[in-house]
Order: structure tokens, then sequence, then C-alpha cells
């Protein structure tokens, strides 16, 4: 227990008295604390790492990962294929259902009457 009354915090004690994990550690610089914090994250991360089952793993795994490439570009290729596909059809049957008839700009006349200008002269 954490005892602070004024008896007891002045008695001196060894490090036998305390226990192992409140033993206070020498002042370590911030650089050493991380540095030591990072080997023991890195120890056990390479703890955990097992040996290649077989020495073709790597090939195998390489070859795993090329088939997947290749697979998502097909499928991306495949997809842009119909997607311009069906811009272009639909942009032709908009084109084929428009209306035949010239319209009111391209009405044919040569003596159309244009706002603004004097009417009855040829240019």
């Amino acid at each position: 227990m954490n005892d602070t009354s004024p008896d007891r915090a002045h008695e001196d004690f060894t490090e036998q008295d305390v226990p192992e994990q409140e033993v206070a550690e020498p002042a370590l610089t911030e650089q050493d604390r991380t540095e030591r914090e990072l080997r023991a994250a890195l120890e056990t991360l390479a703890g955990g790492v097992s040996a290649a089952p077989s020495p073709d793993a790597y090939r195998t795994a390489r070859g795993d990962w090329l088939r997947r490439e290749r697979r998502r570009r097909l499928v991306l290729a495949v997809l842009i294929t119909v997607v311009f596909t069906l811009a272009v059809l639909i942009g032709l049957w908009v084109l084929n259902h428009a209306p035949s008839d010239p319209g009111v700009i391209f009405s044919g006349t040569r003596n159309a009457v244009v706002p603004g200008t004097v009417s009855g002269l040829s240019p």
C-alpha cells in the first residue's frame, strides 16, 4: 500500500523491500525510452513471425498476387467497355429519335426577317 504518512515516508527502504515492478529505473532520456519501447515492440513482432512453410512460398504468393492483379485489370477493362458501349448506344438511340423536320432555325427561307435590320434590301 502507499502509506505516505510522515513517519513512514522517512524510512529507508532497500530494493529488496520494494516489489520488482516498483523499482525506479535510472533516469532515461526521451530518446532512450523511445528506443527501448521500440525495441520491445519489434522483438514482440519478430517473435510472431514464422519461417516460410516451403522454399517456394514467395513464388507462390507472388503468383497469387499477379493473378489477382490481372483479374482486377480484366474486370476494370470489361466494365469500361460496357459503360462506353452503353453510352454510345444511348447516344445513337437519342439521335435516331430526334425530329427529322428542320425546325425554326433552319427553315430554308432565304428572305427571312431578322430583327434590327432593314428588310427588302438584299446583301
